[in-house]
């Protein structure tokens, strides 16, 4: 078991391209857990293992590196580079106390850089910042450094000062151990970078700050507790360089980690609340305490089941051992514990205090549920992972798939909770939701690789439902003359528009027994079956209510099944003359981008036949509101990513249907048309 105050937990993040894997995989190599240094681009690194990333050259998953380095142990946490799985990027968070966020030397602050620095902010989480790709073409170390301290404050400082960029790139100067001889080169900006350390570190503490207005000298370990406590506080920002290629900086990068960055005794406090008294209390780390272990990660290993990676707060969760999940309120039975190295599953007797283990084969345990004991319950705060709004329809390609694809769909949703599956019975199709269009297609492929369950994609159809706008009278008489007992049916209905959203009403106004009062429910059931198919393409009908006043029967040859006859094709001739129209959903459409591209979007949602309702600025963000069909948002996650370069968020919520414009219309019913074809075919 590691000593806790000896452990570090640590994300690895960066905006996509910027070498996080790459850094990695050095790490490992440098500490001696692997013996060779793999590449992105070979698709042989120890992170970046499943397939989807190997054919996508990049993170889709976060892997746990972990790395023993100077008597300590780092479990470094590489997350993935795309938007669309931030929902791993967030877990990870939930369970680090440090973090490392990459910037590549050519380009500098990039969307993702900003969006990592934003979470960690949120979280509280202390961090170090990496520019790597020294090595490159137009690598420019300054220019990277201003483009850092515009976007997030001066307290980013530099820890080490570059020799050469691109390919004279060689090295660095260490600024908290300065050597004995700096190049000339360099000689100059090292001076001016030490002093602005030591002052940067000096204003962070009011008993150095004074030592260093007075002119005394700050020794080498008053500068190393100083940083510490500053970077702790987030006073202070490190800025380290090298190249993960070049395997230059990574020795040091794992110094300051470890030197710097906090472990579980020192990070943030963690709280459960206790199922018997309803408090909160204040996880203990003593190893013999009561566990107190979180779920972060699910994920399905063709070779041993379930697999679940979690993380112990508190007590030690060991192999071949009873422990009680509060979050599905039933006790589960561990195995085998592992500790992971990218998929590499290595046995462990125990996870002790502050450590990230994996266990196979739990049966009811997925994300975020909390494992303890059953004697002394606690239950963690769960992740709020981000709810995606770019839908697809889903089903299986062929009949093989029909009864597999439920079950995998289940299955993957466990272990990407950001996805949601839902079924429309509108359109009766099934949906998947995530975050675009990558998450999406990297998860159907998940499912075609692990579960051999074949799915296809297309966009979904839109819910249109059909309604009336005039009042109109319709008459029906069902007469059938046959051998025996012949069918007779005989009804007239009035049809009324109600309110958009009243549904429909079924009323009788029959006076003298012309329908008799036991018809009167089959009437009803023809009219009820007619609206689930309208006349203009072939859409529900709605907000419609339809009153039978009149009729006529026979004693011998009315039956249930002719007024049902009668009262449907009533409804039908009704419908059609009563001036029907197509409605379509409109939904309210929220959408958050910084200020410079509101002009942008406002200019896309009119496009969209959209009407924009409100704008709110909050903090150099504008929050647009607007309503829009739902047909016109169908790629919106493509759309606003494309507008925004990224920075742009959105929510979708279902606000009313209206009447759709006519040349829309002509486009939906030729498209109904083909579409009942081809069904036919």
């Amino acid at each position: 078991m590691i000593d806790i105050g000896k452990l570090r937990n640590v994300a690895i993040l960066a905006h996509g391209g910027a070498g996080k894997t790459s850094i990695a995989e050095a790490l490992i190599f440098n500490t001696k857990a692997t013996t060779r240094l793999g590449k992105v681009e070979h698709g042989n690194t120890v992170s970046d293992y499943e397939p989807e990333e190997v054919k996508r050259t990049g993170s889709i998953q976060t892997a746990l590196v972990p790395c023993n380095w100077n008597d300590h142990k780092v479990n470094f946490l590489d997350t993935p580079r795309y938007d669309d799985f931030i929902g791993e990027v967030i877990s990870a968070l939930r369970v680090v106390e440090g973090a490392v966020i990459v910037v590549a030397a050519p380009s500098g602050v990039e969307v993702g850089t900003e969006r990592s620095w934003s979470r960690c902010e949120e979280e509280g989480i202390p961090r170090l910042i990496f520019i790597n790709k020294m090595d490159r073409e137009n690598a420019d170390f300054y220019r990277s450094l201003e483009s850092i301290q515009a976007q997030f404050g001066r307290k980013c400082v530099p820890f080490q000062i570059p020799i050469g960029a691109e390919q004279s790139f060689k090295g660095f100067v260490d600024l908290l151990r300065l050597p004995d001889e700096v190049p000339d080169e360099v000689a100059e900006q090292v001076t001016e970078a030490r002093e602005r350390l030591i002052e940067g570190v000096a204003e962070t503490d009011d008993a150095l700050v004074a030592k260093y207005l007075e002119g005394e000298e700050i020794t080498q370990e008053e500068l190393a507790q100083g940083i510490k406590k500053a970077i702790l506080s987030g006073d202070i920002v490190p800025v380290l360089v090298g190249s993960s290629t070049m395997n230059i900086g990574m020795a040091e990068l794992l110094d300051v980690v470890v030197d710097c960055l906090p472990s579980p005794l020192e990070g943030r406090q963690v709280y459960a609340t206790n199922v018997a008294t309803g408090d909160l209390e204040e996880i203990d780390h003593d190893p013999a305490a009561p566990l107190a272990a979180s779920v972060f990660k699910t994920t399905a290993d063709p070779f041993v089941g379930k697999l679940s990676v979690f993380r112990v707060y508190g007590g030690t969760l060991q192999s071949n051992s009873e422990v009680w999940n509060q979050s599905r309120e039933q006790g589960e039975r561990i195995g085998q514990v592992y500790v992971l190295r990218g998929k590499n599953q290595d046995q462990a007797q125990e996870i002790g205090p502050g450590d990230i283990g994996a266990v196979s084969k739990l049966n009811a345990t997925v994300t975020g549920d909390t494992l303890c004991q059953r004697d002394h319950r606690i239950v963690f705060e769960p992740v709020r992972f981000p709810v995606g709004y770019y839908t697809m329809a889903v089903s299986p390609k062929t009949k093989a798939d029909v009864e597999k694809m439920s079950s995998a769909l289940s299955r993957i949703v466990e272990e990407d909770p950001s996805l949601r599956v839902t079924r429309e019975p509108d359109t009766s199709e099934t949906l998947v939701s995530g975050l675009g269009d990558a998450h999406i297609e990297v998860n159907m492929e998940r499912i075609r690789r692990k579960f051999g369950t074949d799915l296809e994609l297309r966009l979904p159809r839109v819910p249109y439902k059909e309604t009336i706008t005039a009042v109109t009278r319709a008459e029906y008489k069902h007469k059938k003359q046959t051998g025996g007992h012949g069918q007779y049916g005989h009804v007239l209905i009035r049809l009324e528009p109600l309110d958009r959203g009243e549904g429909f009403s079924f009323g009788e106004e029959v006076v003298g027994g012309s329908v008799p009062k036991e018809y009167i429910p089959s009437v009803e059931k023809g009219v009820v079956k007619t609206l689930q198919e309208g006349v203009v393409a072939g859409f529900p009908v709605v907000d419609v209510k339809a009153i039978l006043y009149d009729g006529s029967f026979h004693d011998v040859d009315s039956s249930g099944i002719c007024f049902e006859i009668a009262g449907s094709y009533a409804m039908r001739k009704g419908v059609n003359e009563a001036q029907p129209i197509l409605l379509e959903p409109i939904m309210k459409l929220t959408v958050t981008v910084p200020d410079n591209f509101s002009g942008e979007i406002m200019g896309d949602v009119n496009s969209k036949r959209g009407r924009i309702m409100g704008m709110v600025p909050e903090n150099g963000e504008t929050v647009i509101e607007a309503e829009v069909p739902q047909g016109e948002l169908l790629r919106y996650a493509t759309d606003l990513r494309a507008l925004t370069q990224g920075r742009g968020s959105y929510v979708v919520e279902f606000s009313h249907y209206e009447g759709v414009p006519q040349n829309i219309t002509q486009r939906v019913v030729e498209e109904s048309k083909k579409a009942r074809e081809a069904a036919r075919a």
